[in-house]
């Protein structure tokens, strides 16, 4: 009995692949075995900067928070501290926000704290 492979499948997995490489320079746009490395490492990058993102983001808040709350006195450590006491429920990415675009907005939350 012949050997049954499942040819759709297969070619169906690769062009799934090659799809994904559309785009890419030289022979990682369509080679196969090239272009699946391409797209594995790429699929690899997106998955570590994904989480990556949200540290970084996180990190851009706190120094505009801090930049924000240090022109009014108070230390980052020391505004957050007090937001808690104060049961201010603003979370960085609002506080950051209130702290570049809308200073007069801010100044009345620190105004809260004192």
């Amino acid at each position: 009995m012949p050997r049954s492979v499942n040819t759709v499948a297969s070619r169906a997995r690769r062009k799934k692949v090659m799809k994904m490489a559309k785009g890419y320079f030289g022979r990682r746009k369509n080679v196969w075995t090239v272009s699946k490395n391409a797209v594995e490492k790429g699929l690899g990058y997106a998955y570590r900067d994904r989480k990556a993102k949200k540290r970084e983001f996180r990190q851009l808040w706190i120094q505009r928070i801090n930049a924000g709350a240090r022109a009014h006195g108070l230390s980052y450590s020391q505004f957050m501290g007090k937001l808690k006491v104060a049961k201010i429920d603003l979370n960085r990415k609002v506080l950051a926000d209130l702290a570049m675009n809308h200073p007069e907005a801010f100044k009345a939350v620190v105004g809260k704290l004192k």
